[in-house]
């Protein structure tokens, strides 16, 4: 006797999770599988393992937002420590020099962070995700290659310091900086931390990374896994599209031709992805203005 297809229970939306520190985000992605019972489970953003706060996921459907949600803008609490440097630019690298940092001043490390800020010509850190010739930074550090990576230009749109303390690691002074970071996708806090510390001539790292925001989802949003465990719901799509996207309803004809991949009148959209949703209020597509028609991105299948 032949089957029919297998039930899909897991339910599409997107899951907004508070990162712990010591996972990787493709941990995460395997917990959430587990939890709410599908492998059809992604991330956008991706967090260092020593890093905490918002990974957004997709579930089902919301796997295929994931690539046009506008995740460009991201926000950071960070702690630099001056007078180590490590070879991850981290805490997670191997220690490099330690150097006395008790003449660090707080003026120096205001003068110091200005350049930072803005559109700036970063160096990414050896030990990253960056390909060279097709093959991962950081794999060609652990290889024994001395990489240096091309500068990219990114946005540090605020560079602001909450705190400045005064702590001894093994017996030598260092300056630990409490710092908010608001910037463009791409850019390297750890970076940061190092450029801060090469600027001021006593090296620097990244001691704690916290991501509080990417794109339109905060730490509001965000839920532990042992939360998720106890309920493991999600952001419905439709709340999902309309808090990232203007919003488009249509009738059942037209939601129909939207079904088939068939482009429909603009209605007075100018630029920027649509969320175009039918009259039971589910999501039917993602479409893109284009000479006064909706153009689907992505089509949601019923």
């Amino acid at each position: 006797m032949a089957r029919g297809p297998r039930a899909r229970t897991a339910p599409d939306g997107l899951v907004v999770v508070d990162k712990p520190a010591g996972m990787t985000s493709h941990d995460v992605v395997s917990r959430v599988r587990r939890i709410v019972g599908t492998r059809k489970v992604g991330h956008a953003g991706t967090l260092d393992p020593m890093a905490t706060g918002v990974l957004v996921l997709g579930v089902e459907r919301a796997t295929r937002l994931l690539g046009h949600l506008a995740l460009t803008d991201k926000s950071y609490d960070a702690t630099i420590r001056l007078g180590r440097s490590t070879v991850t630019d981290d805490a997670e690298g191997d220690e490099t020099a330690a150097r006395d940092a008790s003449g660090v001043a707080r003026d120096a490390i205001d003068s110091a962070l200005e350049p930072l800020r803005g559109e700036i010509e970063q160096r990414p850190s050896s030990v990253s995700a960056v390909k060279v010739d097709g093959v991962r930074s950081y794999a060609r550090v652990r290889a024994g290659e001395d990489v240096d990576l091309p500068t990219r230009r990114v946005t540090v749109s605020r560079l602001e310091v909450l705190d400045v303390r005064h702590p001894e690691v093994e017996g030598l002074p260092v300056v630990d900086v409490d710092v908010t970071v608001e910037c463009s996708s791409g850019t390297y806090v750890r970076a940061v931390a190092r450029d801060l510390g090469d600027a001021l001539g006593v090296g620097g790292h990244l001691t704690a990374l916290r991501r509080t925001r990417v794109g339109p989802f905060g730490l509001d949003l965000a839920r532990s896994l042992a939360d998720l465990e106890a309920d493991p719901s999600v952001l419905p799509m439709a709340d999902a599209v309309s808090s990232a996207f203007a919003r488009v309803d249509v009738d059942a004809a037209t939601a129909a031709k939207v079904l088939t991949g068939a482009r429909i009148d603009a209605g007075g959209h100018g630029s920027g992805l649509v969320g175009v949703f039918g009259p039971d209020g589910a999501v039917l597509s993602l479409a893109e203005p284009r000479d006064g028609l909706l153009v689907p991105a992505v089509v949601f299948s019923s």
